[in-house]
């Protein structure tokens, strides 16, 4: 394996990408993505992942049914648990070294998430895999990919989206004049009203000018891909002098 470098990224995954839009896990899915992960760790770079667990539980739809937000919220945190093991698995069988940190502890299969700690394993060449979201509820994962990026100084997030290959001026699923945006900054994505991720994440990547990168998760390589840096999907960043 390469010698880590000095990239260092966090890469978000959604949960229904693991289920392959179903309830569950499609093992060849995740095979496919641990091996694109695989190759940007070979390629030297220090990888973290934060998985989602839409795949399982999303708390507000459950919540939208009748069940307590909070609650199912943390049904939601222990959905993403199994992606992370089930994405560990994956990459441990492509001789990845990986760990499972996780923000509610569950000693028995992942370690508590420590800073320092995940910095330690990227520097190792390790990837490290986020579960549990934050611990607490009314975070998403995308809240919580921002806040593990900027806590383990990662240079930018990179938001592996469904269906769409980058950030556009409207769904191009529906609108068929929508533009396809290469580039843009978080102040014009705020003014365009693009609802690019969840606004506290979007937040705390603009207020702390860290880069992100959406692209689409479909596609030949992608992943791999954006992981060394390769330019596609778009890039929001914070504007020139701040």
């Amino acid at each position: 394996m390469s010698e880590a470098t000095d990239r260092r990224v966090v890469l978000k995954l959604s949960g229904e990408a693991f289920g392959g839009g179903r309830v569950g896990v499609d093992p060849d899915i995740v095979q496919g993505v641990a091996r694109q992960i695989a190759a940007g760790v070979r390629a030297g770079v220090q990888v973290a992942v934060v998985v989602g667990g839409g795949n399982f539980f999303r708390g507000a739809e459950l919540q939208r049914r009748g069940m307590d937000r909070a609650r199912a919220d943390y049904m939601g945190m222990l959905g993403t648990v199994m992606n992370c093991l089930a994405l560990q698995d994956f990459l441990e069988k492509e001789g990845v070294d990986t760990r499972v940190q996780t923000a509610i502890s569950m000693a028995q299969v992942a370690e508590a998430y420590l800073p320092l700690r995940a910095i330690r394993h990227l520097e190792k060449g390790r990837v490290v895999i986020f579960g549990a979201g934050a611990g607490l509820p009314y975070f998403s994962t995308d809240t919580v990919a921002a806040q593990r990026a900027l806590e383990i100084r990662a240079q930018v997030v990179l938001v592996s989206k469904n269906g769409v290959d980058a950030v556009y001026t409207a769904d191009p699923r529906v609108d068929p004049a929508a533009q396809r945006l290469e580039d843009l900054t978080f102040d014009e994505a705020l003014k365009r009203e693009l609802m690019v991720v969840d606004q506290t994440a979007f937040s705390l990547c603009k207020d702390n000018a860290l880069p992100m990168l959406v692209f689409g998760v479909e596609g030949d390589d992608n992943l791999r891909r954006a992981i060394v840096g390769e330019r596609l999907g778009t890039l929001i960043h914070a504007a020139t002098g701040e």
